[in-house]
């Protein structure tokens, strides 16, 4: 595949961001990619609420997470807009997998990144099963890193 082909390709990268230290190695590899082929990357946090829970817990923990979220995304639009990266973040609530997958089709999406295992400090989250299920019902290819 040529440079241009491979270039056309990969113009959205979405990367799932958590961060986890597996969704940090994701970030890296992912505006590492755009840098080399001048793509965009979106990178989606998701709030997953707690199950069962009450109205005030729940909203308690999605404005805590999207707090902590929002001063971490703006950390890493800064770094890579300073490295001339495009770069959009967002920050959604709901299963990981199925926000991943949701917003990859929306924003189609060339390529999904992902850690292979991660504990949010939110969620107490597990992304291998995460990772597995976007693998299987991603519209797009998934690179899953360490």
């Amino acid at each position: 595949m040529t440079g241009n082909r491979m270039n056309a390709h990969f113009k959205t990268i979405l990367v799932g961001y958590d961060g986890s230290q597996t969704s940090e190695n994701a970030l890296e590899m992912g505006l590492s990619i755009a840098s080399a082929l001048d793509s965009k990357v979106e990178v989606l946090s998701v709030v997953q609420p707690p199950e069962p829970a009450t109205s005030v817990e729940l909203h308690a923990v999605i404005d805590s997470a999207k707090q902590h979220y929002e001063k971490a995304l703006s950390r890493v639009a800064d770094a890579a807009n300073g490295n001339g990266i495009k770069i959009e973040t967002n920050i959604v609530v709901g299963h990981p997998a199925e926000q991943i997958i949701k917003r990859a089709e929306q924003s189609h999406a060339d390529l999904i990144v992902l850690g292979r295992r991660g504990i949010s400090k939110f969620e107490k989250l597990v992304m291998g099963s995460i990772s597995e299920r976007v693998l299987t019902y991603a519209p797009c290819p998934v690179l899953v890193t360490k």
